[in-house]
């Protein structure tokens, strides 16, 4: 294949605000996002002396890892081991994970878990007083941690944010869109514009200057009307990266959840998960006829991988003509519903179902991108000082579909990865910025984005083809001429989500085959070894969008 495989014909915004900012303030290093991943680095970048500015777009605790109900997986277990592990992994990354990467992951990951207990995670326990363990799709071992049932993400989160509360070393600064990356003349990050809204000192729009800049700004669930995602959501980080020149990946490969609760057919924006870990209990799916459907689809039935049930949810509803199925857990009892998931059942209850007695109804709803900015082994973009980790990052470590609670560890993997190899690193000076000399343009009105997530929730979900994405490219480029946009927040997160939307379409339009979470209509049965290759992106001085592809050797295991 030639290095440029495909060019978009319609140019992608390079610069959010062109006017200088007015006010700077600096550090040795600037991470942006505080879910695990993000505080997991600014705590890492203490313990080598680093002076660290945590940025976040909302509170500090309001980032997605709070959400993450099913757990954390890690090969913990006697009978356990990380080879069996990074086996699951390359099975449901089918062929396009990078096996370092998921090695790393595998083999580091029973230590990351075991800093975060002594930051002060308290994870549910056993009979014994050891660590509980669940099993989740995909997974052939019992080997998800979990905390307070079903609230996993949220005791990391509490504990974390404990911990950088506690670090005087660290300044947060909440309530702050990223804009753009700041370069030297070299081309290397030294810093991001800021938009505080804050009425303050240093409020309104800034310079966050340092040498290393960290992106730990999670996923772009907005992208779509329905997603699990939390409202900040919106693909910051990955299209402030794009915008600097950085290389994205694999940004076709998009995690739909297969159960998420149905709340009608005008639901929009972050609808309510129903953790996979609920089938690994024993719930199990029908269809509108009271019918179990995916014992004939896959030898793991209902803990089948994500794509796998996605699919096979998506084709069912379309067969029986219903909007959504239903997820059966009354069998489970009140005492494993209250014990092990509290939340979703308080979640369940106060949308007038009782899952100890109803039928919950779910569908598939936007959940995880398993693409994103492109690293290497230790978080490093294509620009140097610029690193990413969690789900703003492309690690290669999910390939085509990400096996179930395999995020908040890669998140925290990572994140002690790039605080290592920025410790390494020497602190070099700053050389002077290179300011913009282009003006900002492209911006798109908020009014703008249901329009588009209409047309990516219709034409490019779970099931895609070359007519469903040709019509969602048509309706992206007319929406990239909306007028009325206004530099706020609002609209530069419009305007964010359509550059990932029309990145994310050109992918899914190039790669002509089903593989993972990426499913074709038009080649249902088809992974071919032509598509052994990973779609890397980047603009071009015009803001073109030129994608290649990187060849990816076939991932054999251990």
């Amino acid at each position: 294949m030639s290095e440029v495989f495909a060019r978009h014909a319609h140019p992608v915004p390079r610069l959010l605000r062109a006017e200088h900012p007015g006010w700077q303030v600096r550090a040795d290093a600037i991470v942006i996002g505080s879910g695990i991943a993000g505080l997991t680095t600014a705590l890492g970048l203490r313990a080598s002396g680093s002076k660290v500015l945590l940025v976040t777009k909302a509170q500090v605790n309001e980032g997605s890892t709070r959400w993450a109900q099913g757990g954390i997986a890690a090969a913990l277990a006697e009978d356990d081991s990380p080879a069996e592990h990074l086996q699951d992994t390359l099975v449901a990354g089918v062929g396009l994970c990078d096996t370092e990467a998921v090695r790393i992951l595998v083999t580091q990951g029973p230590d990351a878990i075991r800093g975060l207990i002594a930051r002060g995670a308290h994870f549910d326990t056993d009979a014994s007083g050891g660590i509980s363990l669940t099993r989740e799709g995909g997974h052939l071992r019992d080997r998800i941690a979990h905390a307070g049932g079903d609230a996993t993400g949220a005791e990391i989160s509490r504990a974390l944010v404990a911990a950088v509360a506690a670090d005087a070393g660290i300044e947060v600064v909440e309530n702050a869109l990223v804009l753009d990356l700041l370069c030297d003349a070299h081309g290397a990050a030294q810093g991001v514009t800021l938009h505080v809204m804050d009425s303050g000192q240093r409020g309104g729009t800034g310079a966050a200057l340092a040498p290393h800049v960290v992106l730990a700004t999670g996923g772009f669930g907005q992208v779509y009307g329905q997603t699990t995602n939390p409202y900040v959501a919106t693909g910051d980080g990955v299209a402030l990266a794009l915008r600097a020149g950085a290389d994205v990946a694999d940004l076709e490969f998009v995690q739909f959840h297969p159960t998420v609760m149905w709340l009608g057919p005008l639901a929009q924006g972050q609808q309510p998960l129903v953790s996979e870990a609920v089938r690994g209990e024993g719930a199990f799916l029908l269809d509108s006829r009271g019918a179990r459907f995916m014992t004939d689809v896959h030898p793991l039935a209902d803990l089948a991988p994500r794509d796998v049930v996605a699919k096979a949810i998506m084709q069912r509803m379309r067969a029986t003509d219903e909007a959504h199925v239903w997820l059966d857990g009354r069998h489970l009892g009140a005492d494993i519903w209250h014990q092990r998931f509290p939340t979703i059942l308080e979640s369940c209850r106060s949308r007038g179902i009782d899952p100890v007695t109803d039928l919950i109804p779910v569908a598939p709803a936007q959940h995880y991108a398993s693409g994103g900015v492109r690293t290497d082994h230790w978080g490093r973009s294509s620009i140097r000082g610029l690193y990413a980790c969690g789900e703003v990052a492309c690690t290669g470590v999910h390939g085509a579909n990400r096996l179930a609670s395999n995020s908040l560890l890669e998140g925290l993997v990572f994140a002690r990865r790039i605080a290592q190899v920025i410790a390494q690193d020497p602190q070099l000076p700053q050389d002077p910025l290179e300011h913009p000399s282009t003006t900002a343009s492209g911006l798109l009105p908020h009014r703008a984005r249901r329009t588009m997530q209409q047309a990516m929730d219709r034409d490019a979900g779970v099931l895609r083809s070359a007519v469903s994405l040709a019509d969602a490219q048509r309706e992206l480029h007319s929406t990239s001429h909306a007028e009325g946009a206004h530099p706020c927040t609002e609209d530069w997160e419009t305007t964010n989500l359509h550059t990932l939307a029309v990145a994310l379409v050109q992918h899914a339009r190039l790669r002509e085959e089903t593989r993972g979470s990426h499913w074709r209509e038009d080649y249902p049965d088809r992974v071919d070894q032509f598509w052994q290759v990973r779609l890397v992106s980047c603009l071009d001085a015009d803001g073109q969008l030129l994608t290649r592809t990187e060849p990816v050797e076939y991932a054999k295991g251990p």
